[in-house]
C-alpha cells in the first residue's frame, strides 16, 4: 500500500488568502494542515507522496524533502486547467504504479489514528465517515447509509437527506478498485471522489466504512479553519517577539518571531500572528493573521488577513482580507 494526500486544489473559496498560499500549508496554531496529517502518516512505516500541481510545487517542496516523501506534480497553473482528484489520483497511479491506496485530503483534520484505520482495511474500499449532526450541512458532503459497517447507499451533495453521516477525505482503496477509475471517468462521470464511491456502490461493490467521533474539519471555509484553530490550539507558542509593558496576552495564542505588540493591546484568546507583524492598541482574538501585517487602533474578530496587509482605526469581524491590502477609517 501507498499513501497518497491530495493537495493540488486552488482553494477557491478561501481566496484571496489561498491565491498565493496552497491550502494545505496554511498554519492551524503552531502547524500547517499538512503537518497534522504527516504526523499521523508517519507512524504507518508506507511509501508516501504528495499531489499537488506545478503552481503551488515549489512550496511543497521543503516539506516533502523535510518528511522523506514524494512529490506528484500535475501540469496545471490555473483553477481552470485543473484535473478533478479522482484524474489527479490517476495521474499519480500512472506515475507511481497500480497498488492499494491509502487516499488522504491535505485539507482534512481529524481525530483518528490512522493505524487504526487500516486495522479495519479488509481488501475492500474502507472510507472515513463522521456524524456532523445536521442535515442541512451534511447536503454539502456524501452523504453515507450504513447496515453495521457496510455502505448501503451513498449519495454526494444530495438535495435531501434524512442522514447526517457523511464520508470524509480518507479512503483505503485497493488495487482492484483503482484499476475502475478508467472506465468511471471513460463514461464521462463527475470527476470527484464522492461521485467515484456512489458509483462503486450503485455498481454493487463492498464498500466499508470506518466510523470516528470527535472532531473532523474540512477547511474549506473561513468558520471551518477559524473553528479548527479553536479546537486544535491548546497552549501558547511565543517566540521571540517584543510585548509593551501595557500589552497582554490572552492563551492560548500562537505570535511567531519578530513580532511586536505595543500599546494597549489585548491579543487572544486563539489569535495566530505571523512572523514580523506590528500590532498597536489593537484587540484581537478568534483571528488569523499572516506575517508582516501592521494593524492599528482596530478590533479584529472571527477575521483572516494576509501578509503584509495595513489595518487602521478599523472593526472588523468575520472578514477575510486579501494580502497587501491597506483599509483605514479617518482619524
Amino acid at each position: 500500500m501507498k499513501v497518497l494526500i491530495m493537495a493540488g486544489g486552488y482553494a477557491t473559496r478561501l481566496w484571496p488568502v489561498t491565491k498565493d498560499h496552497p491550502k494545505a500549508l496554511l498554519p492551524v496554531g503552531n502547524r500547517t494542515i499538512l503537518d497534522y496529517i504527516m504526523e499521523n502518516v508517519k507512524g504507518l512505516g508506507l511509501e508516501t507522496h504528495i499531489s499537488t500541481n506545478r503552481f503551488f510545487e515549489a512550496h511543497f517542496r521543503p516539506y516533502a524533502d523535510r518528511y522523506g516523501v514524494g512529490l506528484v506534480v500535475e501540469d496545471t497553473l490555473h483553477e481552470e486547467e485543473k484535473l478533478g482528484t479522482v484524474g489527479a489520483l490517476k495521474r499519480a497511479v500512472d506515475e507511481l504504479g497500480l497498488d492499494d491506496y491509502l487516499v488522504i485530503a491535505g485539507d482534512n483534520i481529524f481525530s483518528f489514528d490512522l493505524q487504526d484505520f487500516l486495522k479495519h482495511y479488509n481488501g475492500n474500499p474502507l472510507i472515513a465517515v463522521y456524524d456532523v449532526g445536521d442535515p442541512e450541512l451534511a447536503r454539502r458532503y456524501g452523504v453515507v447509509v450504513l447496515d453495521g459497517d457496510r455502505v448501503v447507499e451513498f449519495q454526494e451533495k444530495p438535495l435531501r437527506t434524512e442522514s447526517t453521516l457523511i464520508s470524509t477525505g480518507v479512503y483505503a482503496l485497493p488495487a482492484k478498485t483503482v484499476e475502475l477509475i478508467d472506465d468511471y471517468l471513460g463514461d464521462g462521470n463527475k470527476d470527484a471522489p464522492g461521485y467515484f464511491l456512489e458509483w462503486l456502490v450503485r455498481g454493487g461493490a463492498a464498500v466499508h466504512a470506518y466510523r470516528f467521533d470527535e472532531y473532523w474539519y474540512d477547511i474549506g471555509s473561513a468558520d471551518s479553519y477559524l473553528e479548527a484553530l479553536k479546537t486544535l490550539l491548546k497552549e501558547n507558542h511565543v517566540e521571540d517577539i517584543h510585548i509593551g509593558s501595557y500589552a497582554k496576552v490572552i492563551p492560548p495564542v500562537v505570535i511567531k518571531q519578530g513580532s511586536k505588540i505595543i500599546g494597549r493591546s489585548i491579543i487572544g484568546p486563539y489569535a495566530y500572528i505571523g512572523e514580523g507583524c506590528l500590532i498597536e492598541n489593537s484587540d484581537i482574538s478568534d483571528s488569523i493573521i499572516f506575517g508582516k501585517t501592521v494593524i492599528r487602533n482596530s478590533t479584529i474578530w472571527r477575521s483572516i488577513i494576509d501578509e503584509k496587509c495595513e489595518i487602521r482605526n478599523l472593526e472588523l469581524k468575520k472578514s477575510l482580507v486579501g494580502g497587501h491590502a491597506k483599509i483605514q477609517r479617518g482619524d
